[in-house]
């Protein structure tokens, strides 16, 4: 038995971090700092680590809590009652690069710009694109004063939209992706998996309600451990019996658990697991895996390209949505830039295609170039149509707003419940005192 893998993940861990907090520092996500993390110590530059299958499966395992933490995020009445604004924003900004990233692909082909095994990964290419992450759109625009507004909430409640969507996408692409299947046996799976689904989050949502009523106060330690089995078992029968993927039955999981009363505790009680180990080997083994040795010319050329595809068709995409339900051209505008943004969704993605065998490494670098340039343009295109703009107009009330404001204070939540449980217990001990007494 060998522990080098101790030496990978200390390795991992550490530049991480430190790329995570110079990224930070220059106003760009840590997620960026991660995936430079991979890129430098991979076999892209220094080669001083390399994918291996334990870090194949930790990074899955990641993935895996990271889906299952977006359903949890996820307010199931929010997307009930976002209306028709939100579902059209979130439809034609799926629609639209979806096509038009299959487009480019094919196109890019042809001309021998690239090479490609075929239909289905060009497909693959546009499903990429149809992610949409706005955790920096929601930090410009919070900055900015314009989170509290009708574009602001129209982006939040498509972006929720766009999640569920954009999975759906993935779904049959990486269903059809299994072997011989037809596309009606592959759409049978889906509908069936998503019929298992609903049975099963009605009985879980049952079960732990119930089990949260039985089990008050400090027994509550025992929610996030049964939740993360719910997840993990999802995620098994999606895949093992549905071929659906598996982080469309996590997600599924997160989803029942965000209806559940211990909702926002039971997440914060997985933001030290992904923030402290598997959410870095993830993003971090995606920079290792992406293969630069083959970047030609004309490889750089499609990398631009896909850049410029995925910016433009979100904002045409998305704007068109809004302009649809009456929004003003700015307005729509504004809705447009704001969902640009990919982020971890689309990595996500793309790294289900490279374990499907379905995106070839080489394919991954523009992939990496698209994510890194959406999200540093994102805030710089959102203030720029923002910038003539003045004092934000009072918006509805916004549940979507207060929503993300408390996912940013999981913490606080988690310190102060700690503290309870540490309260508890001690009065129990003292009550223990007095009974002996």
């Amino acid at each position: 038995m060998t522990y080098h893998y101790l030496m990978d993940l200390a390795l991992i861990l550490l530049s991480t971090k430190v790329l995570g907090i110079l990224t930070k520092r220059i106003q760009m996500p840590q997620v960026v700092g991660a995936l430079v993390a991979g890129l430098i110590l991979g076999p892209a530059m220094l080669n001083v680590l390399s994918e291996t299958e334990f870090l194949t499966q930790l990074s899955e395992l990641g993935v895996i809590v990271l889906m299952f933490s977006a359903g949890m995020g996820t307010d199931i009445q929010e997307l009930k009652h976002s209306g028709k604004a939100g579902f059209l924003v979130a439809l034609l900004g799926v629609i639209v690069p979806l096509v038009l990233g299959t487009g480019l692909a094919m196109l890019a082909d042809r001309t021998g710009m690239i090479e490609t095994s075929g239909f289905l990964e060009d497909v693959f290419i546009g499903t990429i694109l149809t992610a949409t992450s706005v955790s920096i759109t929601v930090e410009t625009l919070k900055e900015i004063g314009k989170l509290d507004t009708k574009v602001g909430n129209t982006i939040l409640a498509a972006a929720l939209i766009d999640d569920v969507l954009g999975l759906i996408a993935l779904t049959i692409v990486s269903s059809l992706s299994g072997g011989q299947d037809s596309i009606a046996l592959v759409l049978l799976k889906i509908v069936l998996f998503f019929v298992f689904s609903t049975v099963v989050s009605f009985l879980a949502h049952k079960f732990f309600c119930w089990l949260m009523a039985l089990w008050p106060g400090r027994e509550r330690r025992r929610y996030p451990v049964l939740a993360f089995v719910l997840c993990l078992l999802m995620a098994y029968c999606a895949e093992e019996f549905f071929g659906v993927a598996d982080i469309t039955g996590a997600y599924v999981a997160g989803l029942v658990i965000s209806c559940t009363p211990k909702s926002s505790y039971i997440q914060s009680k997985f933001e030290p697991l992904s923030f402290l180990l598997l959410t870095p080997v993830f993003f971090a083994s995606v920079g290792i895996k992406a293969k630069v040795d083959g970047m030609t010319g004309s490889l750089v050329l499609f990398s631009i390209l896909l850049l410029l595809i995925s910016v433009a068709t979100k904002i045409v995409g998305c704007g068109l949505g809004a302009k649809l339900c009456h929004f003003t051209g700015k307005e729509s505008l504004q809705v447009g830039v704001g969902m640009v943004c990919r982020g971890e969704v689309a990595l996500i993605v793309a790294n289900r295609g490279l374990e499907l065998g379905v995106l070839s490494g080489t394919l991954m670098a523009p992939v990496i170039i698209t994510v890194v340039g959406g999200t540093i343009l994102t805030p710089i295109l959102l203030k720029l149509v923002f910038r003539h703009d003045g004092q934000p107009a009072s918006a509805a009330d916004s549940n979507l707003a207060d929503h993300y404001e408390k996912m940013e204070q999981l913490d606080i939540v988690s310190a102060e419940l700690l503290a309870r449980d540490q309260k508890y217990l001690k009065e129990g001990e003292h009550g223990g005192d007095k009974d002996r007494g």
